[in-house]
């Protein structure tokens, strides 16, 4: 599938640790804009209707063992009918030595071709994981991202509101912080969100009257984390007085994000509420409900039960 984002193809050559064969004039500069990939099997073989040239290229032991039963001369057709289209890259998985037909028609056609020991299952699963995470769609949020209990709490509300203060006390608590002010979310799944902070503000809180602080340098690296799923949004608003607050949790509220349906809580602020606690709490029983207890419900069904056994 083709993402309105790009990654470089070098990025990927490095996090995967290839090995280059052959580097194209623009391997520095070539961008992937797609997670799907291919084993060109059937190409090889000649068909090529489908075939999209934009995806990183794999060939595995199936297709080595298919070239080897080929001629020379119908191994450099094969290879050269190949090349000729301009692929992202070629990677050959297992450490097999590649063919001499395939480096040297990579070379008359300038294609970035690398080498691997990992097997074909494993770098196919590990470089699809790798796209999805860099070509994801993407939306930044104002808010504040923290895990608390190994729920991703995203905190949103008016400025001024209290979600950095919040945040700290969280921190101070043994909980991490992963985005203060603006939290980037990716969607690297169908119903997955991640959440990290923009690069140039990564593990840095703003708080009124101290200014902005590192939290990794002052609290350590235990209270901080590079990114964190999204389980939860929590909204903190003023209290109003005469509104009326759920207070039993009946009522599921929820947040569409990127297309992910998010649980969602309101909270409502005013002096004396200790919000670090609440915020546990909620955390915990959000995770409750997810292994399918709900305190609630439990709490409805034995009223309705002892109302049913009064009568």
């Amino acid at each position: 599938m083709r993402s309105k984002y790009t990654v470089l193809l070098k990025t990927i050559a490095e996090e995967h640790n290839l090995q280059i064969l052959h580097a194209a004039k623009d391997y520095e500069t070539k961008k992937i804009v797609t997670y799907d990939v291919n084993r060109p099997a059937m190409q090889l073989a000649g068909f090529y209707n489908y075939f999209d040239p934009a995806r990183i290229q794999i060939i595995g032991r199936v297709e080595s063992t298919y070239l080897d039963t080929l001629s020379d001369a119908d191994r450099l057709a094969a290879f050269e009918r190949f090349m000729q289209f301009d692929i992202a890259a070629l990677v050959i998985c297992h450490g097999v030595q590649p063919f001499p037909e395939c480096m040297e028609m990579a070379e008359k056609y300038d294609r970035t071709v690398f080498i691997t020991p990992e097997d074909t299952s494993e770098f196919q699963a590990g470089v699809i994981s790798s796209l999805r995470h860099h070509l994801a769609p993407r939306t930044t949020v104002h808010g504040v991202l923290v895990e608390i209990y190994g729920e991703g709490v995203l905190l949103t509300g008016d400025s001024g509101i209290g979600k950095s203060e919040t945040a700290l006390e969280l921190i101070k608590r043994g909980h991490r912080l992963i985005a203060d002010d603006a939290v980037e979310i990716r969607k690297v799944g169908r119903d997955v969100l991640l959440g990290e902070a923009p690069e140039m503000i990564r593990y840095y809180m703003e708080l009124r009257g101290i200014g902005v602080v590192n939290v990794r340098r002052i609290y350590g690296i235990g209270a901080v984390k590079p990114e964190s799923g999204i389980d939860l949004v929590v909204h903190l608003e003023p209290w109003e007085e005469g509104k009326a607050y759920d207070r039993l949790g009946l009522t599921s509220e929820s947040e569409v994000i990127l297309g992910v349906e998010v649980p969602r809580v309101t909270i409502p602020v005013r002096p004396g509420r200790n919000l670090a606690v609440i915020l546990e709490l909620a955390a915990m029983n959000n995770r409750q409900k997810k292994l399918g207890y709900n305190a609630a419900e439990a709490l409805a069904a034995e009223h309705d039960a002892a109302i049913d056994g009064a009568f």
